[in-house]
C-alpha cells in the first residue's frame, strides 16, 4: 500500500473585507490588527508552522498589501534597530520574515470560504491540504491541528476541526452531524449544515477554523453551486464528500476542548487579549494585578 503524501501546505484566506470592526479596519486588514503586540495573523502562520506547515499560501484581496510586508524584510527598520544596539527588538522584526515560505493569491470576486479555497488549487496541486481560517486562534499549547493531520494521515480523506457549543449558539457555524469512532475525540462526520436553525441543527459540535482537505475537494468546488448568503460555501463541498465517499472521502472531524481565542467580532476580540495578555511571563503578573483592582473597583462602584 502506497504511503499517502506528507502535508506540507496551509492555505490561509484572508480576503474578508472587515466589517465588523470598521473604521478600524477602512485602511488596515482585519488580519493585521494586534493582539496584544503581534498582529492575529502572525499568530496563525505561527501555528501552521508548528504543525510542521512551512509552506504557506495566503488568499487576500483588495488594501491587502500590509499582509505581505509584514512577513518580508523591512531593511531600514532592521538597519535603525541595529544601530540602536536592540537586538530584542530587532529579533522580533525577523522572526515574521523568517517563518516561513510566504505565496499570495488574489481572489478578486468575494464569493465565500469555498471560493478563497479554489484559488489554491494551482499552488496545492494533487496533495492533502491544511486551511487555516484567520479568526480563530488556537492556544499553541494544545496542538489541534497536528492532531488533525495525525487523522489524516491514517484515514485519509478530510478532517475538520468541531467543537461543542451552547445550543443557542449553534447558528453562528456550520454544523456537523456525526457518528462515534473507536478514537475518543474523533468521529466521523455524515452531515454538515451551514449556520443551521437551532431547532434544525443535527448537533451541538460547530465547525470552527480548522481543516486539513483531500485534493479532490478542488472538483467538487468546482461544481458546487453558491448557497448560504450567495457564496460557494466550504461545507457545502464537503458535505458531498461525506456522502460519496468515492469522490474524496471520508470526512472525520476532530472534538477540541482546547483552549481558543476567538477574533471574529469586537467583544470576543477583546477577550482573546485579555486572556493572551494575562498569559504572558512579560505583561502578565503586572497586568493582573491591574485588572484585579479595575475589576474590584468596577463591582464597588456599581
Amino acid at each position: 500500500m502506497a504511503s499517502r503524501p506528507t502535508i506540507s501546505k496551509a492555505v490561509i484566506p484572508a480576503a474578508g473585507l472587515g466589517t465588523r470592526f470598521l473604521p478600524a479596519t477602512k485602511a488596515t486588514p482585519k488580519e493585521m490588527l494586534p493582539v496584544v503586540d503581534k498582529p492575529a495573523i502572525q499568530y496563525v502562520v505561527e501555528e501552521a508552522v508548528s504543525a510542521g506547515l512551512d509552506d504557506v499560501l495566503m488568499i487576500t484581496g483588495r488594501n491587502k498589501r500590509p499582509l505581505e510586508d509584514h512577513f518580508d524584510r523591512n531593511y531600514e527598520l532592521e538597519s535603525a534597530l541595529q544601530k540602536k544596539g536592540d537586538a530584542e527588538r530587532l529579533a522580533k522584526v525577523q522572526e515574521s520574515s523568517d517563518l516561513a515560505t510566504m505565496h499570495y493569491v488574489r481572489q478578486g470576486d468575494p464569493k465565500g470560504l469555498g471560493h478563497a479555497v479554489l484559488c489554491a488549487a494551482p499552488h496545492v496541486g494533487h496533495e492533502p491540504f491544511a486551511v487555516l481560517l484567520g479568526d480563530d486562534l488556537i492556544d499553541p499549547r494544545d496542538p489541534l491541528l497536528q492532531r488533525m493531520i495525525e487523522v489524516q494521515e491514517r484515514h485519509g480523506g478530510s478532517v475538520i476541526a468541531l467543537m461543542e457549543v451552547a445550543p443557542e449558539q449553534i447558528h453562528l457555524y456550520g454544523c456537523a452531524a456525526v457518528e462515534a469512532t473507536p478514537e475518543g475525540d474523533v468521529v466521523q462526520v455524515t452531515g454538515l449544515v451551514e449556520k443551521p436553525d437551532p431547532a434544525d441543527a443535527p448537533s451541538n459540535y460547530a465547525v470552527i477554523g480548522r481543516y486539513v482537505l483531500a485534493p479532490e475537494i478542488f472538483d467538487v468546488l468546482r461544481e458546487t453551486e453558491p448557497g448560504r448568503g450567495g457564496e460557494i460555501q466550504l461545507t457545502d463541498a464537503l458535505q458531498q464528500l461525506a456522502d460519496d465517499e468515492k469522490s474524496g472521502g471520508p470526512v472525520h472531524g476532530v472534538v477540541f476542548q482546547g483552549r481558543r481565542y476567538d477574533t471574529g467580532d469586537r467583544g470576543d476580540y477583546l477577550r482573546a487579549i485579555v486572556r493572551l495578555a494575562c498569559e504572558r511571563e512579560d505583561l502578565g503578573p503586572e497586568f493582573r494585578t491591574w485588572l484585579r483592582g479595575y475589576i474590584g473597583q468596577e463591582l464597588a462602584e456599581g
